[in-house]
């Protein structure tokens, strides 16, 4: 009885193990290709539990369908202005068919990074170094359309292409900073010029404006004393209008003043005391107060002697 029991026992373990090792459970991201005796079946297995049939009738082979990042390894590429740079590049793929992954291509990851290095190396080719630079977007798409159309019969997706890094020659490096640094003086040189331009209009309209009203050239050069007056050592050149300059008389006996000199005194001190320092202002206005009556006296004895000396003149010839 023993000795039958034995083989009996042995052979519902066997059963046991082959129904518990039929059993596969799968993730959400995992699908199964279910081959049956060499055959592959149409229906995908999993996600979630799954029965294969035991003593290797059914093997699956799984497939991860998350999208996966592909590093494309630094390509040294020569533009078509031969010029030699250095690129590297992501891609993003996905399997949106797991049968046709594993059926038509024997490994689409390797596969599919080495086609799009050959695809990046043949776009960039084609393009100037100019190009490259200014348009990254159209190139992303470009080898993303071309490795798209190549990898569908794989069943595989490609969801983007990002080119990561550009490396360019020292040399090239240092001509494109001169060249930009020739740009922004440029750009400087044409903004300073349309400045002028326009100083030099805002500048006739004041001329126009000064014109109808002789009174603000006074104005204005009383302000610019006072803007000068802001440092410390300085020079003043005053300009002293014509209406004030002595002219000479009619009768050829001299000069005759066209306004009296106390009066341009008067004019001088004034302006140099808007022109003076904050500090200096009190004692400059004091000391034109002490001296102004004794040059007005002195102002007014030198015209009367001039006068005299005219008259004269006259009565000698």
């Amino acid at each position: 009885m023993e000795i039958i029991l034995a083989p009996l026992f042995v052979l519902l373990l066997g059963l046991m193990t082959a129904v518990l090792s039929s059993v596969r459970v799968y993730r959400e991201y995992e699908r199964a290709i279910v081959f049956r005796l060499g055959r592959a079946r149409k229906e995908l297995a999993g996600p979630g539990l799954t029965f294969l049939l035991p003593f290797g009738i059914d093997r699956p082979r799984v497939v991860d369908v998350r999208t996966k990042v592909i590093q494309i390894p630094p390509q040294e590429v020569i533009t078509r202005d031969n010029i030699s740079i250095v690129v590297d590049a992501v891609v993003y793929a996905y399997i949106s068919s797991p049968t046709h992954a594993v059926l038509e291509v024997e490994e689409y990851l390797p596969a599919t990074l080495q086609l799009a290095a050959t695809t990046l190396r043949a776009v960039l080719g084609k393009m100037d170094l100019d190009d490259i630079l200014a348009h990254r977007d159209a190139i992303n798409n470009d080898v993303r359309a071309i490795l798209d159309q190549r990898t569908e019969q794989w069943g595989v997706e490609i969801s983007a292409v990002e080119l990561k890094d550009i490396e360019l020659p020292g040399e090239m490096k240092r001509a494109m900073a001169r060249q930009a640094e020739a740009e922004r003086e440029r750009r400087a040189k044409v903004i300073a010029a349309e400045g002028e331009v326009q100083a030099a209009s805002m500048l006739a309209e004041a001329a126009k404006t000064i014109a109808h009203h002789p009174a603000a050239l006074q104005l204005r050069l009383y302000q610019t004393l006072v803007e000068v007056s802001g440092e410390a050592n300085h020079t003043i050149v005053f300009p002293v209008p014509m209406e004030l300059m002595p002219r000479a008389s009619s009768d050829g006996g001299g000069l005759a003043p066209a306004a009296s000199a106390a009066a341009v005194q008067a004019m001088m001190g004034g302006a140099m005391s808007l022109a003076a320092p904050p500090a200096a202002k009190a004692a400059g206005g004091r000391q034109l107060a002490e001296g102004a009556a004794p040059r007005a006296a002195t102002a007014e004895a030198e015209a009367e002697a001039d006068d005299e000396a005219g008259a004269t003149g006259r009565a000698r010839r």
